[in-house]
C-alpha cells in the first residue's frame, strides 16, 4: 500500500515552485535592465567628458596640435566608488597626451563606446574622433576617455538588490495569501469527510454536503458505490430473512422426526420418521440451491456480468435430454422443439439453470399423463417456449407468478423460487418473462430475449 500523501502540501510546493521559477526569471530579467541602466547613465557622463576635453584641442602656430585638458570634465566621472580615470589624446602622428598605453580605436569618427581591460582592470571606454582647423587644413585627432566599472557594477547590485527584496516580499506574501487560500478551497473535503465519518453504519442514504464542481464527481461516485452498497446490504437482509423463514419449516420436521425416531422400537414408524426427516433435508437442500443460484444472479446484477454469445437451443436441447428420465419418473412425456442454433448474449450456465428451472416446473407441477415441450422459437427474438397439457392455474394466480417464495398451488414440493430465478436471469440479459394458464388447460411460460447482432 502507497504511503498517503498531502493534496495541501502539494498545491503548496506546486505553486511556491512555480512562484520561485518566476522570481528568478523576474531576477534575471532585473539584472540585465540595471546593467543597461547603470551603462547608459554612466556612458553618457563619459561621453561628456570626451567632448569637453575635445573642445580644447587647438592647431599651434608651428601646426602642432595641442590640447589643455580640461580636469573638471574627468572629475565628473569620479565619484565615491573610487573609480579611476583615464585618457589620451592622439594626432596624425600618433600619442600626444595622457596615458599612452590606454587601448583607442584610432579609425574612429563619431563617438564609440565599449569594453575593455587596462592594467588588469575591466574598464569602460569612451573614443571620439574630431578634426582642428590650422585656418588651411584640418588636421585629425582622436580623444580617449575611460574609468574603471565600480560604480557601474555598485549601482547595478543595488538596483537588483531592491527588486529583489521587492519579489521576495511579494513571494512571501503570495505564498500566505495561497496557504490560505489552498486551505480554504480543501475545506468542503473535511467538511465531506466528517459528513461521511459522523454516519451511522446503517445509514447509506445519498450524501448532500455542498462541494464544488471540482468534487462533485467524487461525491456522486460516493453516492452511487453507498447506493448500489444499500441495495446490496437489502438484498443479504432478504436472503438472510428468508433463507431463516423457509429453512424454519423442514429443520423443524427433521428434529421432530429424529425425535420420534428415538422412542419407537419398533423399526416400521422408526423408519418412517427417519424417511420424512430425509425428505425434510432434501426440500432444504433444494431451497439453499435455489437460493445461492438467486444469490448469484443477484450478484451479477451488482457486478454488471460479462456475457458472451450463447447458442440458447443447444442449451435447451441438452437440458431437455438430461432431464427425460426424471419426466418420464413422474409420468409426463417430454419433448423438445427447434431450430439447430439459435444465438443469444448471455452466460451459459445462467441460461441452463434458466432452461432446467422451467422443466423442473413443468414436472413438478403438471401431473402425471401430461405432455411437456421445451421449444426454442428464432424471429425478431430468441424465445424459450414450455408448455404443458397439465392442471394449470388461474389467470390471476399466474399474472403473480415471478415473485419469489410465491407458489401457483400447494401440490408439489417447490419452495416458490424457480420461476423467480427464470424472471431475474432474464432480466439479466434483456429478456422478459411471460405466463400463461388457465385450470385444466395447461400452462405455457414464454422467456423472450434479443437476438445476437
Amino acid at each position: 500500500m502507497s504511503r498517503p500523501y498531502s493534496l495541501r502540501r502539494r498545491l503548496l510546493w506546486g505553486l511556491f515552485a512555480a512562484l520561485m521559477l518566476i522570481g528568478t526569471v523576474a531576477l534575471v530579467d532585473t539584472w540585465s535592465e540595471a546593467v543597461n541602466t547603470s551603462d547608459t547613465a554612466s556612458d553618457r557622463v563619459l561621453a561628456g567628458s570626451v567632448l569637453a576635453i575635445a573642445e580644447r584641442v587647438i592647431v599651434t602656430e608651428d601646426g602642432a596640435l595641442e590640447v589643455d585638458v580640461p580636469y573638471m570634465a574627468l572629475e565628473m566621472l569620479t565619484s565615491s566608488a573610487q573609480d579611476r580615470v583615464f585618457y589620451r589624446v592622439d594626432g596624425p602622428q600618433g600619442f600626444i597626451t595622457g596615458y599612452s598605453d590606454l587601448p583607442t580605436d584610432a579609425a574612429v569618427g563619431d563617438l564609440r563606446v565599449f569594453n575593455g581591460q587596462f592594467r588588469g582592470e575591466p574598464i569602460r571606454v569612451a573614443v571620439l574622433g574630431r578634426s582642428a582647423s590650422s585656418g588651411v587644413r584640418a588636421i585629425p585627432f582622436t580623444v580617449t576617455v575611460a574609468e574603471t566599472t565600480i560604480a557601474r557594477t555598485q549601482l547595478a547590485q543595488t538596483l537588483l538588490l531592491r527588486s529583489a527584496a521587492r519579489l521576495a516580499l511579494l513571494i512571501a506574501t503570495a505564498a500566505l495569501v495561497l496557504s490560505i487560500a489552498v486551505a480554504q478551497a480543501l475545506k468542503p473535503l473535511n467538511r465531506l469527510s466528517e459528513a461521511i465519518s459522523s454516519r451511522s453504519p446503517e445509514d447509506l442514504s445519498a450524501i448532500n454536503a455542498d462541494a464544488p464542481r471540482e468534487v462533485s464527481f467524487l461525491v456522486d461516485a460516493i453516492n452511487s458505490f453507498m447506493g448500489r452498497l444499500a441495495d446490496a446490504m437489502e438484498a443479504l437482509r432478504h436472503f438472510t430473512g428468508n433463507a431463516s423463514h423457509q429453512l424454519r419449516t423442514p429443520l423443524s420436521i427433521v428434529r421432530t422426526q429424529v425425535a420420534l425416531a428415538r422412542r419407537h422400537d419398533d423399526k416400521v414408524p422408526r423408519d418412517a420418521a427417519l424417511a420424512t426427516a430425509d425428505e425434510s433435508v432434501a426440500h432444504a437442500e433444494r431451497i439453499l440451491a435455489q437460493m445461492l443460484v438467486l444469490a448469484q444472479v443477484d450478484k451479477a446484477a451488482f457486478d454488471g456480468l460479462r456475457s458472451g454469445v450463447c447458442d440458447l437451443a443447444a442449451i435447451a436441447r441438452d437440458e431437455t435430454s438430461e432431464h427425460v428420465l426424471v419426466a418420464h419418473a413422474a409420468g409426463i412425456d417430454l419433448g423438445f422443439e427447434g431450430p439447430s442454433s439459435a444465438t443469444m448474449h448471455g452466460d451459459a450456465v445462467l441460461l441452463r439453470e434458466l432452461v432446467g428451472n422451467l422443466i423442473d416446473n413443468a414436472i413438478g407441477y403438471a401431473g402425471r399423463d401430461c405432455e411437456a415441450t421445451v421449444r426454442v422459437v428464432v424471429s425478431e427474438t430468441v424465445q424459450l417456449v414450455v408448455a404443458d397439457t397439465g392442471r394449470g392455474v388461474s389467470a390471476s394466480v399466474a399474472s403473480q407468478l415471478g415473485r419469489r417464495f410465491l407458489r401457483g398451488t400447494q401440490t408439489g414440493e417447490g419452495a416458490g423460487l424457480g420461476l423467480a430465478i427464470v424472471d431475474e436471469i432474464a432480466t439479466l440479459f434483456g429478456g422478459t418473462l411471460t405466463i400463461s394458464s388457465a385450470p385444466g388447460e395447461g400452462f405455457v411460460a414464454t422467456v423472450s430475449f434479443p437476438r445476437a447482432q
